[in-house]
């Protein structure tokens, strides 16, 4: 029992809401682009992750991976081991958050393009930043979950203002 592989997707979604403390709104699978500081120095490839709408705010969370060739280049001391990497912009700093879509007919013949995912929030040192996520499939509800919280954390913010 507790074996990883008979563990369905409710189980470990159940299981990571756990984890983070918070009901998830909205997720897909996503190619992380720009914006985030630690991962643009980071190099090594593209990162694939979760793209998950939060009721406290978006994350992203990279889990590590390795195939066979990349055991076999990676031998040898002083190699580190794939590690997961995630962020977390709270909902109280994003800004804006918007889904575009290729319009150009003849790009979206010749290429699959995947819509991108852009947020506007606030960092703590630069002020605004702007991250992008390439969305692999099911985008329903990740932006109007983040807008959502947009508007809610403008209006708490509007209230406490006015007491």
């Amino acid at each position: 029992m507790g074996n990883k592989q008979n563990k369905s997707a409710d189980d470990f979604w159940r299981e990571y809401e756990e984890k983070i403390g918070e009901k998830v709104l909205a997720r897909s699978l996503g190619q992380y682009l720009s914006g985030w500081d630690e991962f643009d120095g980071a190099g090594g490839g593209p990162l694939w992750g979760l793209v998950i709408a939060a009721e406290g705010g978006f994350r992203f969370h990279h889990f590590p991976q390795s195939s066979w060739l990349d055991l076999l280049t990676n031998f040898g001391p002083g190699r580190e081991a794939p590690r997961e990497k995630t962020f977390f912009i709270p909902r109280d700093r994003i800004l804006s958050a918007e889904l575009r879509r290729e319009t150009r007919w003849w790009k979206k013949i010749f290429s699959p393009v995947m819509p991108v995912l852009v947020i506007n929030y606030r960092n703590e040192t630069e002020g605004k930043k702007e991250l992008l996520v390439q969305i692999e499939y099911r985008t329903e509800g990740i932006v109007e979950s983040l807008t959502q919280q947009v508007i809610s954390s403008a209006d708490q913010c509007t209230s406490a203002g006015t007491v």
